[in-house]
């Protein structure tokens, strides 16, 4: 069963992409909390998205690791699948 989260990320990219801004993440995971899906939505309006089919490309990656440390409660980032789905339909934009 998919589980789906929402989760803000307060550092910026590298400097080459300091300008896109702080970014929102969005995971559709297993039960174990491994991504299947990616959304990377950043303030400056580039989003990128990965999946098994898009795992990487010259902007990011797939992270094949759980989303959540075992401290931390996701719990608290959980959003439904309708909310993730609404996001992943939007797809993939960027600009450099």
């Amino acid at each position: 069963m998919s589980r789906y989260f929402r989760r803000q990320w307060d550092e910026l990219r590298s400097s080459d992409h300091a300008s896109w801004g702080q970014a929102t993440y969005y995971f559709e995971t297993d039960d174990e909390l491994i991504a299947s899906r990616q959304i990377e939505v950043y303030d400056g309006g580039q989003r990128l998205c990965y999946d098994v089919e898009h795992p990487e490309d010259e902007h990011g990656f797939l992270d094949g690791s759980r989303v959540f440390p075992d401290d931390e409660w996701p719990e608290l980032f959980e959003i439904s699948a309708r909310q993730f789905e609404t996001e992943w339909k939007q797809g993939r934009r960027v600009s450099t």
